[in-house]
């Protein structure tokens, strides 16, 4: 059995949650302020009693390969050991896991800098915790593509000046779901979001920050095609758009179903979208139409077959 059947065959039932994007504003250079700021709208969308709560791509500092090393943080996770928050070197893992704790809801801390102790190697890293008495950290994902892109005449990024790619998949489970994981470019790679929903996923969600070239180009664009090539429930939560800000960001956080349907879209200010995500559209696409069963890997291979390796 490869590894993504065996995580299948331990998949969580899914069931009916909440879930609740937080399109962040006011990001600036103050890092505390940043932080506090995000805390207050953490606890603004957990008045109305969601499963999870989901905050933007790079939430504690401006979006930008400049900024990345200044404001970087150790988190010093280690998969498979228990993660002590009280000893933890990282603010911001402090406080969203006393945020999940106070919320009573999973939390998906959009992404932060994080410096790798061991190498130096900075990392676009999305931490996620449980609504546990300690708020514990569950896992994190490490953006695996890098925005490395040229448009002449409208934008040139190079994340890579200053960060390293990571190098897995992740997702984690809830008593509700298998929520797989990306940030931002991550969502431009199909085989990410194959591989997690043949390991199970029912949900993918991937913090991010578009621009104003990119997001009106293909932002929906993608998240639908991710949702119905995998159907699956998929989403993307962005910052604000901040005028006064080098890089500004598209906005338009969403989620849609695994038929391609846009549940809730933002428009481009701060704003908490609600939504409810339920299984029977799940069931009924995968269903009506049973692409998950006519997949010919004796024609084309199988790029979930290498996590069993």
């Amino acid at each position: 059995m490869s590894a993504a059947a065996s995580l299948l065959a331990k998949a969580p039932v899914f069931k009916p949650f909440r879930l609740a994007m937080i399109q962040l504003g006011n990001i600036g250079a103050d890092k505390a302020a940043n932080l506090q700021h995000a805390r207050a709208k953490i606890l603004e969308a957990g008045s109305k009693k969601p499963d999870l709560i989901v905050l933007p791509e790079c939430f504690n500092s401006p979006y930008g390969h400049v900024h990345f090393p200044v404001y970087a943080e150790n988190i010093g996770f280690v998969e498979g050991e228990k993660y002590d928050i009280e000893r933890s070197e990282s603010e911001s893992v402090k406080m969203l896991a006393a945020a999940a704790k106070e919320t009573g809801a999973w939390l998906i801390g959009g992404s932060i800098p994080e410096r790798e102790v061991s190498t130096n190697n900075v990392y676009n890293t999305c931490t996620v915790y449980s609504p546990d008495v300690a708020g514990s950290l569950v896992t994190i994902h490490r953006k695996v593509h890098l925005f490395d892109i040229d448009i002449p005449g409208k934008i040139k990024f190079t994340e890579s000046e200053t960060l390293t790619g990571g190098t897995k998949t992740s997702m984690f489970d809830t008593p509700f779901a298998r929520i797989g994981l990306g940030i931002c470019y991550d969502v431009r790679f199909p085989e990410l979001a194959m591989i997690a929903a043949r390991a199970g996923c029912q949900m993918l969600i991937y913090p991010g920050a578009f621009n104003m070239t990119t997001g009106p180009l293909h932002w929906e664009l993608l998240q639908r095609s991710r949702a119905v090539d995998n159907q699956v429930y998929f989403s993307m939560v962005s910052p604000a758009r901040n005028p006064s800000s080098g890089y500004q960001a598209w906005g338009h956080s969403m989620a849609v179903d695994p038929m391609g349907k846009v549940l809730a879209e933002a428009e481009d200010g701060e704003e908490i979208l609600y939504v409810e995500i339920d299984p029977k559209t799940f069931e009924d696409a995968r269903a009506g139409i049973p692409v998950t069963q006519q997949r010919r890997f004796d024609v084309y291979p199988d790029v979930s077959a290498r996590e069993s390796k």
